[in-house]
């Protein structure tokens, strides 16, 4: 199953887990599985039924720029990273 690494302000719907694992073969059915098991987590990570635009999907270390198509192997680790921004 793909691991799922949980951004630290997502945290509390996790019961504080830092890493989850949830069955999956697109980002789509990762999102949907784990909103079955953390109530609230799909609505921090999309707008309807796709990514939000401040959050960037990293797939074993790659930026992934299909959104919820992209296709994941069973072994795969998700990074969900919301953008920072600050400064001047």
């Amino acid at each position: 199953m793909p691991m799922i690494s949980i951004p630290s302000l997502m945290q509390d719907l996790t019961n504080g887990k830092k890493i989850v694992s949830v069955k999956g073969a697109t980002v789509r059915e990762v999102v949907n599985n784990l909103e079955k098991i953390y109530p609230g987590i799909k609505a921090r990570l999309c707008n309807e039924d796709r990514i939000r635009p401040n959050i960037a999907v990293y797939i074993d270390g790659i930026i992934s720029r299909e959104g919820m198509r992209q296709r994941i192997a069973e072994d795969a680790e998700i990074h969900f990273l919301p953008a920072i921004s600050g400064g001047k």
